[in-house]
């Protein structure tokens, strides 16, 4: 009998997130041994309980779907992530696999790609929804500075992001010059717009 695969599901939206669990539950190999909805209570769950895979989403609140993925992979604990997201540019599966993701699999995917994903990511190999593929070209933003932007663009203050990414404000402020250099844009309201238009947060966004 083949060894059953402990599976950790991070998503903030509680109907997609059952969902989830509820498919896993139908298999037979796949046993889901926690859950979370924000990214900080994700960090202290998959440390205490050191999943197999853990089923991540990129847009989650207070601690971004990569940030958790850095954190949990520098510790040394052996395992292994699956990205489950509706981003489906191919910038964002190159900074999730540079994060430390082994998988890849767009919300839209049938309920095979996540469970093969799960079991492919389990035995030591890759899996990406069919369709995705890491972008070709360098993306202008480090994953960091993905990070600082995205809870820019949700309201946060400089002293805020510190406070959630663990840094000081003056480096939040620094990260925010940088980005804003990077992308030609000078003023916050357009670093609000290009985060929606990339992705990185709702586009019912105020």
């Amino acid at each position: 009998m083949a060894e059953t695969i402990r599976v950790y599901v991070v998503e903030d939206h509680t109907i997609v997130r059952e969902g989830i669990i509820a498919l896993i539950e139908t298999t037979d190999d796949l046993q889901v041994v926690g859950e979370s909805s924000d990214g900080r209570t994700a960090l202290a769950g998959i440390s205490e309980l050191k999943p197999d895979v853990v089923l991540c989403d990129l847009a989650l609140p207070g601690l971004g779907g990569l940030e958790v993925i850095k954190r949990v992979l520098q510790t040394g604990i052996n395992t292994r992530f699956v990205v489950l997201t509706m981003y489906h540019d191919h910038a964002w599966v190159q900074r999730a696999m540079e994060a430390g993701a082994a998988g890849y699999v767009l919300k839209g995917a049938g309920v095979r790609d996540v469970v093969n994903a799960v079991r492919t990511v389990a035995r030591g190999d890759t899996f990406l929804t069919p369709g995705t593929r890491l972008a070709t070209s360098k993306d202008p933003l480090s994953s960091r500075e993905i990070e600082v932007l995205t809870l820019l663009a949700e309201g946060h203050t400089s002293r805020e992001i510190g406070q959630l990414l663990d840094i000081s404000g003056r480096t939040a402020e620094h990260h925010r010059a940088k980005i804003m250099k990077k992308l030609g844009i000078n003023d916050v309201a357009g670093l609000v717009r290009y985060a929606i238009r990339n992705g990185l947060v709702d586009q019912n966004l105020k």
